[in-house]
């Protein structure tokens, strides 16, 4: 029901944490290549401790083979460009919550593709972004909060 997408992570502990995070809530993990590490990397292993087998993880060989494999389902965008704060957002079930990398962001033309759900975190003007792995986890309990926090004690 909760879709998390990493487009081409760098950092490892960052896709560890998330990684848990969706261990721990039911959602399923798409990491779209390149990716910056490799994917038994210890410092993504421990960031994730023992949650591992308990991961729905997919992996695509890049961006065209994720929609490819994925054509239905809203897409919701979380970039420092979106135009609306994530809490003015209705979010739908079964959607994808698609994050870029950690130094660049998701790609201008990911952007260009879903401008009308590209949604933003608010924070203060001179400020560049949030560490990724913290984005992803207020987006998804927006999402999980929205909806009941379904199947969660």
């Amino acid at each position: 029901m909760l879709n998390i997408v990493m487009v081409e992570p760098e950092i490892p502990p960052n896709t560890g944490n998330v990684a848990r995070l969706c261990a721990v809530t039911g959602a399923t993990l798409h990491l779209v290549k390149p990716l910056g590490f490799e994917i038994t990397d210890k410092y993504m292993k421990r960031a994730g401790l023992d949650y591992w087998d308990q991961l729905d993880l997919h992996i695509y060989e890049n961006f065209a083979q994720f929609e490819e494999m994925n054509p239905s389902g809203p897409r919701y965008l979380a970039t420092t460009k979106g135009s609306r704060p994530h809490t003015d957002v209705q979010f739908e079930q079964n959607g994808y919550f698609l994050f870029g990398k950690e130094t660049k962001g998701l790609a201008p033309e990911i952007i260009a593709k879903y401008p009308e759900t590209a949604i933003r975190l608010p924070m203060l003007p001179n400020a560049r972004c949030l560490n990724l792995s913290n984005s992803v986890a207020i987006i998804a309990y927006e999402a999980l909060r929205q909806w009941g926090y379904p199947g969660l004690v």
